[in-house]
C-alpha cells in the first residue's frame, strides 16, 4: 500500500480559486480568439470598456495559466474525488454567476 494522500486546508482553497481563474478564462479567451472586444481589467474604465481580442487572448490565456498552477501543481487534484470536484465547482459556479451579474447588466442578461 502506499503513502495516503492528506488533504490540507489550503488545497481547498487552491482548488475553489483554481476553478475559479478557469472560468474567468473561457470568456476573455473565446471573445479574443473570435476577433470580438470584450470587457477586461485593463480598458478604461477597468471591467467595463472594451479590451481589443489580443488583450483578451492575453488575459484568457493567463487565467488559464493561474487555473492550471492552482488545480494542477498544488496537492494531488482528483477528478475522482468528490471533495475536489465539489470545491472546485463551487469556485467554478461562484465565479460563473459573478460573470453573468457583472457582463449581463452590459449585454442585456440581467
Amino acid at each position: 500500500m502506499g503513502k495516503s494522500r492528506r488533504m490540507r486546508w489550503y488545497h481547498d482553497i487552491s482548488y475553489f480559486f483554481g476553478s475559479a481563474f478557469l472560468v474567468n478564462a473561457i470568456p476573455h479567451f473565446v471573445s479574443g480568439v473570435t476577433g470580438h472586444p470584450f470587457q477586461s481589467p485593463f480598458a478604461t474604465p477597468p471591467g467595463e470598456g472594451l479590451s481589443s481580442a489580443l488583450v483578451n487572448v492575453v488575459w484568457g490565456s493567463a487565467n488559464f495559466v493561474v487555473a492550471y498552477l492552482l488545480l494542477g501543481r498544488v496537492g494531488h487534484f482528483e477528478f475522482r474525488c468528490w471533495r475536489h470536484i465539489l470545491i472546485a465547482g463551487a469556485g467554478g459556479l461562484s465565479m460563473a454567476l459573478m460573470l453573468a451579474l457583472s457582463f449581463g447588466r452590459f449585454y442585456g442578461g440581467l
